[in-house]
């Protein structure tokens, strides 16, 4: 482990020691009610009541993904400590991708909790963030934890500007493998993952501007395949100019 990664590591170890100092304690409304046939008995629902009562994988699972909390932001509050954990260790598997986890942390509007709470979520998903891209092996794909933390925080810009003020070659690396995962659906203008209560259109907009400004020297240095820098041109051009240039992919979209 390089000087980088150690750093970025010990960052991520203390906001998540943050986390679980910041919602000790904390339980869902004692009111909170669930479908006993679709989400899970009573017995297990009486678990999110009781302060850090270590949840099974599944249940855990069915919790964070569950949108019809009457009080989603409790249910978050009272999850969380071993949520983040279980995310960074790559043990939070959603069904089509991150970005659902994304949506779990909106419906909680954890950026309008009392600022302890909200400070230290946000230093978290920053912390995860800077730890991801200078990791060679990261247990979510830098492609996949922005989808998250873009969904999470319903801003793209921060984010993104982190990457691009990051001067390193594993850093690179990820940016070459999202490109690869992105260059589809921006070819086709569509968001690479689904997007909950933000501007889609804008949000394709600024990285497909981003990742035509920004990416190909980067790409270069990782010697990324020229039919893949083509792609990533071909997304700064519009009408015509896009689908008449030569190295227009032969594929229907």
């Amino acid at each position: 482990m390089n000087c980088d990664t150690a750093s970025a590591r010990l960052r991520l170890d203390r906001a998540l020691d943050r986390l679980t100092i910041t919602f000790r304690g904390t339980t869902t409304h004692p009111d909170e009610v669930q479908c006993t046939c679709h989400w899970g008995s009573e017995e297990e629902l009486a678990l999110l009541k009781v302060p850090e009562a270590e949840l099974a994988p599944d249940l855990l699972r069915r919790t964070w993904d569950a949108p019809d909390w009457t009080d989603h932001g409790s249910v978050l509050r009272r999850i969380l400590p071993q949520f983040a954990r279980a995310l960074t260790l790559g043990d939070v598997k959603p069904m089509f991708g991150m970005y659902e986890v994304g949506k779990s942390f909106a419906r909680g509007h954890w950026q309008q909790w009392p600022q302890p709470q909200s400070l230290a979520v946000q230093e978290f998903l920053e912390a995860w963030w800077a730890h991801t891209l200078v990791e060679p092996e990261p247990a979510v794909p830098a492609h996949e934890l922005l989808a998250l933390c873009v969904e999470a925080s319903c801003t793209l810009t921060p984010w993104l500007g982190t990457w691009e003020a990051l001067d390193h070659r594993v850093a690179d690396r990820h940016l070459a493998e999202a490109a690869a995962h992105w260059e589809y659906e921006l070819l086709g203008d569509e968001l690479p993952w689904d997007g909950w209560d933000t501007d889609e259109d804008a949000l394709r907009v600024e990285l497909a501007a981003w990742l035509v400004r920004h990416a190909p020297a980067r790409l270069r240095r990782q010697d990324a395949p020229e039919e893949l820098l083509h792609r990533i041109r071909l997304i700064g051009l519009t009408g015509p100019a896009r689908w008449e240039d030569p190295h227009w992919p032969d594929r229907r979209y």
